[in-house]
């Protein structure tokens, strides 16, 4: 019996290194853009999951052309080209190998490498070849080989992605220049996506472009940041229409716009009596999702019980609808989304620090307006024709000092602030240009003494007067703000107002 208890363990124990070792292979990869100095610390990172003492990966594009050949020592490719395996257990057992250089053998002896382990990806696109070297005879058997697949998989999407911007062609006695793998293909892709509005001209947005681009081609779990109304649902829909699944559903769920109550059954859906109100069965939005992408907005807003739910469907890709025993299958992609600071809400036991690993694998911030100020005016262009449509009337055009105006405004609300302060303006004009004072900017200028934009800041302020107004009342603050108690009690207890609020 104990026996069989350590292999269990050492099963679950394997599981988990190879789990946490591709979350962690996939984050440096998203931020890697030089393969020489990457490969050491990738190699490191797999010696986690499959043990080696050297790593070799060859990457070769639709003609057959090896457009990567890198290793982190001087080992040599050793595997013949149309073979998608190999096994050798002890190089001094004078196996024929494939290679170019004769003294192959004799250099691999003379460093002491015994034995090797080498795959070919299954997926032409594109296609990678990796080899384990160790030092140790019999190192390597049939049961890894699914794993160095896996592994040379992730390596492959890196290179695929562009992420693996520069690298170095190397050969046993000779070293090529460097050559650039381009992401502009994915860029393209996402422009001509259906009708989606990817306008901007800043160096910021194209940036916000090119990590999108480089995600799409993959299943990775996406997190997108930035101050509210800066288009996090825009560039999660641009993902997904790059992506494979681009016919399946983009399924849209908004953490903070639900009761606490509500959440886990929207999301998860449930089985008829559940619930006092359940009358019927109803799927939640991870199955209306199946095939496509989920799309979790305000995910910091989710409650700890969610929390610990989601983190399932992201861990076994399975899911119980509520008041169900029957498991799920989960065949989602997630794309969350926030404006706050998720390590912050894990250092204050607001946010599970599992659950902000796994979002996080692949991370896109997008920057506020007024840190891309090239973009407001192709922006207020595409806004005023929209507006121009809904009105049944030409588009509104901006005098010298409108433009002006918007290019010296702040802009706190970002692009949501920006397109509805160009609608009112678009009305106030009644056809004619619109000028600095239809858009009324100055209207909304700050207090001396409280001239910041940081909206988190703004937030506090905000719910700390709203409730000394109301005599620390959450009902009274909840209805002037606009919010459920649920959503005011999260905020309060974020920015520290316990003390506002009426025992």
């Amino acid at each position: 019996m104990l026996v069989i208890d350590e292999r269990a363990a050492g099963c679950l124990d394997a599981q988990g290194a190879y789990f946490d070792g591709s979350l962690e292979l996939l984050r440096e990869l998203a931020v890697t853009s030089d393969l020489d100095a990457a490969l050491p610390r990738l190699s490191a990172i797999v010696n986690k999951m499959l043990p080696h003492d050297a790593l070799r990966m060859a990457c070769f594009d639709h003609g057959g052309r090896r457009v990567v050949n890198a290793s982190t020592a001087d080992v040599p490719d050793m595997m013949p080209c149309d073979v998608d395996e190999l096994i050798i257990d002890d190089v001094r057992s004078g196996v024929a190998v494939a290679s170019d250089d004769p003294r192959a053998m004799e250099r691999l002896v003379g460093a002491g490498y015994r034995s090797v382990l080498g795959v070919l990806t299954c997926d032409p696109d594109p296609l990678v070849r990796v080899a384990f070297w160790s030092k140790r005879p019999q190192a390597f058997n049939r049961t890894q080989v699914a794993l160095a697949r896996r592994i040379a998989y992730h390596l492959g999407l890196g290179v695929g992605r562009g992420t693996l911007g520069t690298v170095t062609h190397h050969t046993a006695d000779t070293c090529a220049p460097r050559v650039g793998l381009a992401v502009q293909p994915g860029v393209d892709r996402l422009k001509a996506a259906a009708q989606l509005r990817v306008v901007g001209e800043s160096v910021e947005w194209r940036d916000v472009l090119r990590k999108a681009a480089q995600v799409s081609a993959t299943d990775t779990t996406v997190l997108v940041t930035g101050e509210s109304g800066t288009g996090k649902e825009v560039v999660a829909r641009f993902i997904h229409a790059a992506s494979a699944r681009k016919n399946g559903p983009f399924v849209a769920l908004n953490c903070a716009a639900l009761p606490e109550q509500l959440l886990e059954s929207e999301l998860f859906g449930y089985e008829r009596g559940a619930f006092t109100s359940a009358q019927q069965a109803k799927p939640g939005q991870v199955e209306l999702a199946s095939g496509g992408v989920l799309f979790l907005d305000e995910v910091t807003e989710m409650s700890l019980s969610a929390q610990a739910k989601f983190l399932r469907v992201l861990q076994e890709r399975e899911f119980q609808r509520l008041g169900a025993t029957r498991l799920l299958k989960a065949n989602i992609r997630v794309i969350a989304a926030t404006n706050r600071d998720l390590r912050k809400a894990v250092e204050r036991g607001d946010f599970r620090e599992d659950l902000f690993y796994r979002l996080g694998v692949f991370d896109i911030r997008i920057p506020p307006l007024r840190e891309r100020a090239a973009d407001i005016v192709p922006l207020s262009e595409m806004f005023l024709q929209e507006i121009g449509k809904s009105f049944g009337r030409p588009a509104a055009g901006l005098t010298r000092e409108a433009r002006q105006a918007l290019l010296h405004y702040d802009w706190p609300g970002n692009v949501r602030e920006l397109r509805n302060a160009l609608e009112r303006a678009a009305i106030l004009c009644e056809g004619a240009l619109i000028n600095a004072d239809h858009l009324s900017l100055h209207s909304i200028a700050r207090s001396p003494g409280n001239n910041t934009t940081d909206l988190s800041v703004v937030e506090r302020t905000t719910i700390a007067k709203v409730l000394q107004e109301c005599a620390g009342n959450k009902t009274k603050a909840a209805r002037r703000l606009g919010l459920s108690r649920t959503q005011l009690h999260l905020r309060v207890r974020k920015y520290g107002l316990e003390r506002s609020v009426a025992a």
